[in-house]
């Protein structure tokens, strides 16, 4: 094994460990993407092969075919307890990004989120972000708690000293604990292709263009690429200057947006 892939392997499995001692009801959230994905093999090998708490996909009803087919097919395979969330009350009140991304994203995802979160009661969250994804993502903890309102208090975060993660006195819905935040975007590609993991076919190439990052159809387009192949993508990272989530609609991406999102529950 790579020695950065170990050591990023070996914190990662201590915190999710960490999470998995600190709270009683613990679920991660997967969206099928190389993050999320990755994050669901390393709470298999956390604990031995079989994750011991459900898996959430937050389904928009806007996503790619490539995306349903992929969960399902995981699911199966990695024996996975999975809960699907969906609001389905917005979408038949016909709530779409075309009627504005804010609300879409805050009806779609983050209520979503929520009422699964009320219904089964979870104290915890285990969510792929990283923090060289997104500049907001930057201001984020390990253990990152949200308040009675469900509310990401970016100005008021709990020091992380010593890897050190202790979860709050007050004012405490649920802690949402992200494991792979010291990742970058090569370092997950690479964990992939050793790994041998799974990967969604929406991110290789066709016809000279692939996705870098997976949303919802509507907002998302895919970015110029040949890269057919993990290896070929890994050479593609080294060089590339375009932003990851390039590909994601922008006055959604920009950073206010992003940050009010986030502030409302948003992952």
């Amino acid at each position: 094994m790579d020695e950065n892939l170990a050591e990023l392997e070996r914190r990662s499995i201590s915190i999710i460990r960490e999470a998995k001692a600190q709270f009683s009801n613990l679920a991660v959230l997967w969206s099928t993407g190389k993050d999320s994905t990755a994050t669901l093999w390393l709470c298999k090998k956390a604990f031995f092969g079989k994750i011991p708490f459900p898996v959430i996909h937050i389904d928009t009803g806007y996503q790619f075919p490539e995306i349903y087919e992929f969960r399902d097919r995981i699911a199966e395979e990695w024996g996975l307890d999975l809960i699907i969330a969906k609001n389905r009350d917005a979408l038949e009140a016909g709530i779409s990004p075309e009627g504005g991304r804010l609300e879409c994203c805050t009806r779609l995802k983050t209520e979503a989120l929520k009422r699964i979160i009320d219904e089964y009661g979870f104290d915890a969250l285990i969510l792929a972000i990283r923090r060289d994804e997104h500049g907001i993502r930057a201001k984020e903890r390990i253990f990152s708690p949200r308040d009675r309102e469900f509310r990401w208090r970016y100005t008021d975060q709990p020091a992380e000293m010593w890897d050190l993660y202790v979860k709050p006195s007050k004012d405490f819905s649920h802690m949402r604990v992200h494991p792979i935040l010291h990742w970058t975007e090569l370092d997950v590609w690479e964990y992939v292709r050793q790994e041998n993991l799974p990967v969604n076919q929406l991110y290789f190439s066709s016809g000279g263009k692939r996705y870098r990052s997976l949303g919802c159809m509507p907002c998302t387009v895919p970015v110029p690429s040949e890269a057919k192949t993990i290896n070929e993508i890994i050479e593609e990272l080294k060089e590339t200057k375009i932003p990851e989530r390039a590909g994601r609609a922008q006055d959604k991406e920009r950073a206010y947006m992003m940050q009010k999102l986030r502030s409302l529950g948003y992952m």
